[in-house]
C-alpha cells in the first residue's frame, strides 16, 4: 500500500521569540514492511541546525527559531509503502540493549492498578497470547476518550482515570509488560483511517519483543496487531523518548498550537 502523509504544526506566540530550540522525530523510520518513497520537512520561521540519529535510531531533525518570530510552521509530506508484516518489526537493533526497554520510567511505572490488571495473565499462556490478551485487558479497562489525561499522565493514572487515548493505552500496555519481564516500547507513527483523510494528530502504539518473532505491535486503541495502515515514525521507552516535536524557547509566551494532518492511500502507477 503507498500512503501519502501530510502534517502540518503551526505555532503562534503572543509575543515575539528571542530564541527557540525544537527536536523532531518526524522522518519515518524504514524498517520491515515500511519504506520511504519521499519526505520532506519544510520550514517558516525557524532553520535546520543538524540531523542525526538518536539512540532509539530515530531520525531527528534540530531546528531553531528564527530571532524574533511570532510564528513558526513545520510541514512534513511524503510518501510511504508499506507491506503486512502482522505486525511483526523484526529482531532487535540500534545502540540499545534489549534489558533498556525493561527498565520502568516515570510514564510507565508498574503500581497496585498494572498489576491488578495483570492477575488474569495465565501463566500457561505464550509470550505472544499473553501481550495479546493484555492489549484486549487494557481496552477494556481504558475507554478511549479525550480530555481525561494528558503527556505527564503515567499508566497508574490512566488507570484510575479508566480513559485516555492511544498514548495511555500504550504506556499501560508498556508498564504490564514489563512487568512480565518482556521487553516494551512506544511508537509514534501515522494512521489511515478508512473513514475519513483529515485528522487532528498522529497516532500511537506499542511494541514487544517475543522471541523468535522480534519486536510486534499491538495497537491496544483498535485491538489489532498494525498492519498497511500505519507508518512507524519514532519509537522510546514511553512517549518522551519519541514525541513527534520536543523543546524550548526563552521568553514567557502564550502558545497556540494548530495541528493539520492528512493522511490518504495513493494509487500506484503500474
Amino acid at each position: 500500500m503507498r500512503l501519502w502523509v501530510d502534517h502540518t504544526t503551526h505555532y503562534t506566540f503572543s509575543a515575539p521569540v528571542t530564541r527557540g530550540l525544537q527536536r523532531l522525530r518526524l522522518t519515518p523510520k524504514t524498517s520491515a514492511g515500511q519504506s520511504i518513497a519521499s519526505w520532506s520537512i519544510g520550514l517558516e520561521g525557524a532553520r535546520r541546525e543538524v540531523e542525526y540519529d538518536d539512540e532509539n535510531a530515530n531520525h531527528v531533525t534540530l531546528i531553531a527559531f528564527e530571532p524574533g518570530v511570532s510564528e513558526v510552521t513545520i510541514r512534513c509530506e511524503g510518501v510511504v509503502d508499506t507491506n503486512d508484516k502482522a505486525g511483526i518489526v523484526g529482531q532487535h537493533s540500534g545502540y540499545l540493549p534489549l534489558w533498556h526497554f525493561r527498565q520502568p520510567t516515570e510514564l510507565t511505572a508498574a503500581g497496585p492498578r498494572v498489576r491488578a490488571l495483570l492477575s488474569s495473565i495465565s501463566g500457561k499462556q505464550s509470550t505472544l497470547e499473553k501481550l495479546h490478551a493484555l492489549s484486549a485487558l487494557v481496552r477494556g479497562a481504558v475507554e478511549y476518550a479525550s480530555g481525561h489525561t494528558d503527556t505527564a499522565t503515567n499508566a497508574e493514572g490512566v488507570l484510575a482515570a479508566a480513559r485516555g487515548v492511544c498514548q495511555d493505552h500504550a504506556h499501560v500496555f508498556i508498564a504490564a509488560a514489563r512487568a512480565l519481564g518482556i521487553p516494551a516500547r512506544y511508537v509514534s507513527g501515522y494512521l489511515m483511517m478508512t473513514d475519513r483523510i483529515e485528522q487532528d494528530a498522529g497516532h500511537a502504539w506499542a511494541e514487544a519483543m517475543v522471541e523468535g518473532l522480534g519486536w510486534v505491535g499491538f495497537d491496544v486503541s483498535n485491538g489489532i496487531s498494525p498492519d498497511p495502515h500505519y507508518v512507524r515514525v519514532a519509537t522510546g521507552r514511553d512517549y518522551r523518548d519519541a514525541a513527534p516535536i520536543t523543546g524550548i524557547r526563552y521568553g514567557l509566551h502564550d502558545e497556540t498550537l494548530h495541528v493539520k494532518l492528512a493522511v490518504s492511500q495513493q494509487r500506484v502507477e503500474q
